[in-house]
């Protein structure tokens, strides 16, 4: 089959690097295969994720979001960023205030000098829901993986997350017990594996295993399922700071049941590929 020449943009938010595809003119056409090597550094690019931009009928702008594996996920905060920021930098749009159609809804980022700050909708708790093959609300529910028991509180922000909160997640093996749990069968779309530890009130300290990209940098989404885990656990409070690897996030679980999510967005380089 002959190959093609793609455009695209790299992007980061809180070291969650993006495959920004604009295909707002030309929607372009990706295999699971094609994605899986333009994320891959050894054949392609490198990255966690490939985002693509398109027109929407119902909001400004339509985001899909494909995971490091190929596979098609629902929602990514880090990512959503990256493409207000795209679309107000390559002058799509001189509004400041954006509505993005996603697959887990309409997400309105606005853009405030250099943070971005996303309202990324209510929290979903009940396990039917989540999804989560348990009854009611999981919150610090013991389950067994591989030689060591976890209390997990399951929240979903448009796309799954278990919290796990523990002490010195430094030298914890993330890929480990990340992979293990992703791929349990209490979770039948797989999930995102948050590993949290307090540092107060007011900051919390977080890795995370992505699911179907491995260990990343950052993940935002996975940073408002830690914040709101964080209040039902007694851990935090509805504000908070929350550090990963790649950066900080503002996170707040605000009076209306929305989970804001504020950060940067930056764009790294543009270039073309052959696929």
């Amino acid at each position: 089959m002959p190959k093609r020449t793609i455009k695209f943009t790299k992007m980061q938010g809180t070291g969650n690097h993006f495959i920004v595809i604009d295909a707002i003119k030309k929607e372009e056409r990706l295999s699971a295969d094609q994605i899986r090597n333009m994320c891959t550094p050894a054949f392609g690019i490198g990255a966690d994720q490939l985002l693509m931009i398109l027109t929407s009928k119902t909001a400004d702008f339509r985001m899909r979001i494909f995971n490091a594996d190929g596979s098609e996920v629902e929602m990514c905060g880090n990512g959503i960023r990256c493409v207000a920021k795209y679309l107000v930098e390559h002058g799509y749009t001189k509004k400041h205030e954006l509505e993005i159609e996603t697959p887990a809804g309409i997400k309105k980022p606005v853009i405030k000098s250099e943070m971005i700050r996303v309202d990324m909708g209510e929290p979903v708790l009940d396990a039917k829901h989540i999804p989560v093959r348990l009854s009611g609300r999981v919150i610090n529910r013991a389950i067994k993986i591989e030689d060591m028991e976890f209390k997990i509180t399951c929240v979903s922000m448009g796309n799954p997350h278990t919290v796990i909160f523990m002490d010195r997640i430094d030298k914890f093996n993330v890929a480990k017990y990340g992979s293990s749990i992703e791929h349990n069968k209490l979770f039948p779309r797989k999930t995102n594996v948050e590993f949290v530890e307090k540092i107060d009130d007011d900051e919390l300290k977080m890795r995370v295993w992505e699911r179907g990209s491995g260990e990343t940098l950052g993940c935002g989404s996975g940073a408002c399922a830690a914040a709101v885990a964080g209040v039902l656990n007694n851990k935090s409070r509805e504000k908070v700071l929350i550090h990963l690897p790649g950066g900080n996030l503002d996170i707040e679980w605000a009076k209306d049941n929305h989970v804001y999510l504020t950060g940067t967005a930056t764009e790294v380089f543009r270039g073309e590929i052959n696929v």
